[in-house]
């Protein structure tokens, strides 16, 4: 008799079903498969049945599974299956990763070659690495990832996963993964994937009368008609069709001499009466450990302890057994199919069925269950001194049944601490919270505290600011017991350091308030240092007049004290403050602060914040002389250090300074590439600024529905009062009121910027307070000398940007006060200023030409032949024709184009149809392809391609066949 069916029962149609799914990954159609029932139901035998099978097949496999020493620990199942890359010889190609193989290094120590994890990445992040080097793993044969057990996975991985399920379709991946069906996290993220047609459920079902017959035969090794039928009803209806349990049962059964072999068959002993399941399961595993011996029930009621999984080690030490008799001991436990080698370390042994486990806890008293755990608590702290990894959370959890509160309480909070720093917010959460229930009836205690401190810092990494806030009612409650002032006050700042992040600079300036009171006239600088270089961050967030120079004085304030108190990331924090501060009054200051922040992060090996300061050292490099070579290769810094999300917020600037340069396929790439980098890694941030350089993208084409549609989009995602709005008043609106030679509504929109920073100063030196503004007052008559020396003395009209257009504007003024000579010169260093800037450049060239008609100075004719080449190449028809309008003034003769403008039908123009693209609309009437077209205008079929998505999106239709239908409309065709 075999104790464990050799064979899987009742499974034909999930077989088939995971079957199919790993023959899919030849076919690169990656995607999920859940395994879901009760305890013991079958899914780990399923999972192993696939795996063998996949194995056979060529695929790359591997293995992890939750873990049964708490839900909390965070990405072990992850860990553990990519751990078996590297001891199986044949690990996957680091260059393949990427940016990506430093943020593994979380999971892969292997990779971790810094020594440490880099700081500051999501979990989404590390996702997008785990994605990708499943990919890597099954380019050439498929790849196969089981995790079992997912719901005792901790919530990092559940993220993880579910990260995974939603991007396998195109890989040649498969994941399989093994969910109990009860409440839980992991079976909820099991629901929704199924709902989003992300993955497939096998919902295991229990087995019927004639499947539990086919188990039985198949450990009896006889034919299934050849078991008694009674036994069969009976193993059915007291395991009520669980494999596990019918296993357990029959086991029992033949132990206990109720099944008994004779005469070449099986036979039942009919006297035994009927017993519940959860009593037959536990008194099957009684006899069978009575069996082994005292010495072996005390082995396996320490492990039970310690979890499903336990280390030998500290089972030995326990139970004060040597070598031999722990290893004789242990192998009659596996013998008997009641523990198993575990994996990956070969000193780890783990119970065959959760219900092992919990049945051997059943059968101790609880006095039994506290000796033993406070005895297995001291041998793993003698073993493991400083109790690393998830040592910390195990021994906590048997503190806590020896009744050790405040142990325990002690151990939760450190363990939660060390899950914040490796970036598991959730699992913090979790420890911390634990923690703190220890202590409910210790209020105002420092332990409750500091555990309090490092869960608001929980709190706000996963976004939970409600529930941070609600601890404000803790703090109350706490004035009145003996916790010191000082202690108190650092709750505040923690509160306001979460209501910074939270977008709620209000709350966050209470909190300040109440932690000033707190501390009183004098604070010790540990105290004032953090709270001043909060204080400061919120000052940047707040409107007024006067909030950078609040801000620069309290970030000045709180490096004074942090450098006292050597707190270097608070100093690193508050001179990248000073620095922004800084920039609108002396950039070489500003450079010289954020170098300093630069200079502490490398002494004190502080690495994201070194990064922090090179993208302000390289942003400056860029303001100043349009150069983005600094910011690309701080980018690829950042990139190589895993620092992921800092590179794509470099990439979102780059993106901006890309349009600007008048690159806007390459922008429109950039800006689309961010956007889906943003939304798929869940930065805000990032997202926000990609849909701002898209609508400053569809500005300088000249496209108002478009930048209308992206500001709106815009605004949905950030208030309008934020300070990035600046950027869509001068940069995208009024810019794109020039090109539609809408010189008013330009204005509008420049006054309208300058009434905003009035009241609410950003630090966005582009938007055009400091250059077009001055440009197009100067233009208008309403600016002259005194507003252009006011703006030129700026250190912001010398920025790159804005200084081709202060030269503009002075050589205006230099025209209009009879110097000629200046004048020309003054145009001159703007085309050498603008040169980076094409479509500003003909711009200024347009707009200056018609000042220089009106007061005799100048070359305007050449000027204007350039501006309507320029625009007219550009198919921005609006500044194109203004071009030729004031050449026709002049006298000159000007070039006949094809097809004028006035003959695109009013209503197309006032779509923004240019005349190409109307060429095109005309021929779609009769249904031409695009390369028929391209013949008849002699243009590339791309070029067709193009102008056909233009008229799409100018005119409102979902496709080209509506396209076909609305042309015949307008044109009077057949449709």
């Amino acid at each position: 008799m075999q104790t464990r069916a050799p064979l899987v029962v009742g499974r034909d149609r999930e077989l088939h079903d995971l079957d199919r799914a790993v023959a899919g990954t030849r076919a690169a159609r990656g995607t999920t498969v859940f395994i879901v029932g009760e305890a013991g139901i079958g899914k780990s035998r399923l999972a192993v049945e696939t795996t063998s099978r996949a194995f056979t097949a060529g695929l790359r496999v591997l293995r992890g599974r939750g873990s049964t020493i708490g839900p909390t620990v965070p990405f072990r199942p992850l860990a553990e299956a990519l751990l078996s890359l590297f001891r199986s010889g044949d690990p996957p190609d680091e260059k393949a990763l990427g940016p990506y193989r430093p943020v593994l290094g979380r999971l892969v120590p292997d990779w971790n070659r810094g020594g440490q994890a880099p700081d500051g990445d999501s979990v989404v992040v590390l996702a997008e690495g785990v994605l990708r080097l499943l990919a890597t793993l099954g380019r050439d044969r498929g790849c196969l990832l089981v995790l079992e057990d997912l719901h005792e996975a901790d919530a990092e991985t559940l993220a993880v996963v579910e990260y995974l399920v939603d991007n396998l379709q195109d890989l040649p991946v498969v994941l399989l993964a093994t969910v109990r069906s009860e409440p839980c996290a992991a079976l909820d993220l099991t629901g929704s994937a199924a709902q989003r047609g992300c993955a497939t459920i096998l919902d295991l079902r229990r087995l019927d009368v004639a499947d539990v017959r086919r188990l039985v035969a198949s450990c009896l090794e006889v034919a299934p008609d050849e078991v008694p039928r009674r036994a069969a009803l009976r193993l059915w209806q007291d395991s009520a069709g669980n494999p596990f349990m019918v296993e357990e049962l029959l086991s029992g059964m033949v132990d206990n001499g109720l099944l008994v072999q004779s005469g070449g068959g099986w036979h039942e002993v009919d006297d035994e009466p009927r017993r519940e399941v959860p009593a037959t399961l536990v008194r099957s595993i009684a006899n069978r450990i009575d069996r082994l011996g005292p010495r072996a029930r005390m082995l396996l009621s320490v492990a039970a302890v310690l979890g499903r999984r336990f280390p030998l080690s500290v089972v030995q030490r326990v139970t004060g057994m040597d070598d031999r008799t722990v290893l004789s001991h242990l192998h009659a436990g596996v013998a008997a199919q009641l523990v198993t080698a575990d994996q990956p370390a070969p000193d780890w042994y783990a119970f065959q069925h959760p219900l092992t486990g919990e049945a051997l806890l059943a059968m101790m008293t609880p006095t039994d269950r506290a000796d033993l755990c406070g005895r297995a608590a001291d041998a793993i702290e003698t073993i493991q001194p400083g109790l690393p990894g998830e040592w910390c959370q195990l021994v906590a959890s048997l503190r806590s049944h020896t009744g050790d509160l405040a142990g325990a309480a002690r151990l939760f909070a450190e363990a939660g601490r060390r899950a914040l720093a490796a970036g598991a917010s959730s699992s913090a959460i979790t420890l911390l919270e634990r923690a703190d229930g220890l202590l409910a009836d210790q209020d105002g205690t420092s332990i409750r505290a500091e555990i309090l401190e490092s869960l608001l810092y929980s709190l706000a990494e996963a976004g939970r600011f409600d529930r941070a806030f609600e601890l404000v009612d803790s703090l109350n409650r706490w004035e009145s017991t003996g916790m010191g002032a000082a202690r108190r006050a650092g709750l505040h700042v923690r509160l306001a350091w979460v209501a910074k992040i939270a977008g709620r600079p209000a709350a966050g300036l209470a909190q300040v308030d109440a932690a000033r009171a707190l501390l009183g006239p004098d604070p010790a600088d540990e105290d004032a240092a953090p709270l001043d270089a909060v204080a400061a961050d919120l000052a940047m967030e707040l409107p007024g007049t006067d909030r950078e120079r609040d801000a620069g004085k309290l970030a000045r304030r709180a490096v004074a004290a942090a450098e006292r108190a050597q707190l270097p990331a608070t100093a690193c924090q508050a001179w990248l403050t000073i620095g922004t501060v800084a920039r609108e009054q002396d950039l070489a200051e500003s450079t010289a602060c954020f170098d300093r922040s630069r200079q502490l992060a490398e002494e004190h090996r502080l690495p994201i914040w070194r990064i922090y300061a090179l993208v302000e050292l390289a942003r400056n490099d860029w303001l100043a002389g349009g150069d983005v070579a600094g910011m690309e290769r701080v980018r690829d810094e950042a990139l190589r250090v895993g620092a992921i999300t800092i590179g794509h917020v470099v990439d979102a600037s780059i993106a901006l300074h890309t349009v600007m340069c008048g690159r806007f396929a390459e922008a429109a790439e950039l800006a689309d590439a961010c956007w889906a980098a943003a939304t798929r890694l869940r930065l805000d941030y990032v997202a926000m600024y990609s849909q701002l350089t898209r609508a400053v993208l569809a500005a300088h084409r000249g496209r108002r529905r478009e930048l209308a549609e992206a500001t709106a989009e815009f605004h949905r995602m950030r208030a309008e009062e934020s300070p990035e709005s600046a950027l869509l008043l001068g940069l995208a609106g009024a810019f794109c009121a020039l090109l539609e030679e809408d010189r008013e509504r330009a204005r509008s929109e420049l006054a309208r910027l300058q009434s905003a920073e009035r009241s609410n100063p950003t630090t966005f030196c582009l938007a055009g307070r400091y250059g077009l503004k001055l440009f197009v007052d100067v233009l208008h008559g309403t600016a002259a000398w005194t507003q252009y020396e006011e703006v030129s003395a700026s250190v912001m009209s010398r920025m790159r940007w804005n200084h081709q257009f202060v030269h503009l504007a002075h050589a205006v003024l230099l025209g209009r006060s009879g110097r000629p000579a200046e004048a020309v010169a003054a145009v001159s260093a703007a085309l050498e200023v603008a040169d980076l800037y094409p479509m500003t450049r003909h711009l200024g060239l347009r707009l200056v030409a018609e000042a220089a008609i009106v007061d005799g100075w100048g070359e305007p004719e050449t000027w204007l032949r350039r501006a309507e080449e320029y625009f007219h190449q550009a198919d921005v028809s609006a500044v194109a024709g203004a071009c030729r309008a004031l050449l026709r003034q002049t006298g000159a003769a000007v070039r006949r184009r094809r097809t004028d403008t006035d003959q695109v039908p009013a209503a197309l123009r006032a779509l923004g149809v240019t005349v190409r693209e109307y060429e095109v609309f005309q021929l779609l009437v009769n249904r031409l392809g695009n390369k028929a077209i391209a013949g008849r205008l002699h243009i590339s079929p791309r070029t067709v391609e193009k102008h056909v998505a233009n008229l799409v999106s100018k005119t409102g239709q979902p496709d080209r066949e509506a396209l076909h239908v609305y042309a015949a409309a307008v044109l009077g065709g057949e449709p």
